[in-house]
């Protein structure tokens, strides 16, 4: 699917690639989901979140804490307040770091909350989707703070872009113990 370009179209994306996500997480087995994530030998994943996630509950956490992310700063803007998108103290060199939060952050959360959140965080950033106009989502300068993208652009990455990475992460994870 060609990236949205449209509000029908970036909802009909999110939904798609999270509902494939869903798919595929009922698809797991009880040794893939109970199986560390270890990406270790493969040189080609030389990413810092091949290492940073270790189980189902990691990847699904970091989905809905981006998704926070994306609520806060719609909604703090919105109502006035001049918020930056990610966390303060991080930029996009820095934000890296900030995953490593995330995840430190929620180590106690099980995989049935970490799913119960992102199943709560993606209706809400659905709902807000749906306020908004398509000249918002994707006509550029509608939102100062957005800067000089749109932010539809924001929401295709933390909604079908994400999902996507997401599936790429499981679908690897299942490679490797399935070789064995």
């Amino acid at each position: 699917m060609p990236r949205p370009q449209t509000k029908n179209d970036l909802i009909e994306a999110a939904d798609l690639n999270y509902d494939k996500l869903l798919k595929l997480i009922d698809s797991m087995t009880e040794i893939e989901l109970s199986t560390e994530f270890d990406f270790s030998s493969d040189a080609k994943k030389k990413e810092a979140h091949w290492g940073r996630d270790k189980n189902l509950r990691d990847i699904l956490i970091h989905l809905h804490e981006w998704h926070n992310l994306m609520l806060e700063w719609v909604a703090g803007n919105k109502a006035g307040v001049h918020k930056p998108f990610l966390m303060e103290g991080y930029n996009w060199k820095t934000y890296g770091a900030m995953n490593v939060l995330f995840w430190k952050r929620n180590q106690a959360v099980t995989l049935d909350m970490a799913l119960e959140q992102l199943k709560d965080s993606h209706k809400k950033i659905m709902e807000v989707i749906q306020t908004m106009s398509n000249d918002e989502l994707f006509r550029k300068n509608v939102y100062d703070w957005v800067g000089g993208s749109t932010i539809g652009s924001y929401f295709i990455s933390v909604t079908s872009s994400h999902y996507d990475w997401a599936m790429k992460k499981i679908k690897a994870h299942r490679k490797r113990i399935n070789v064995k």
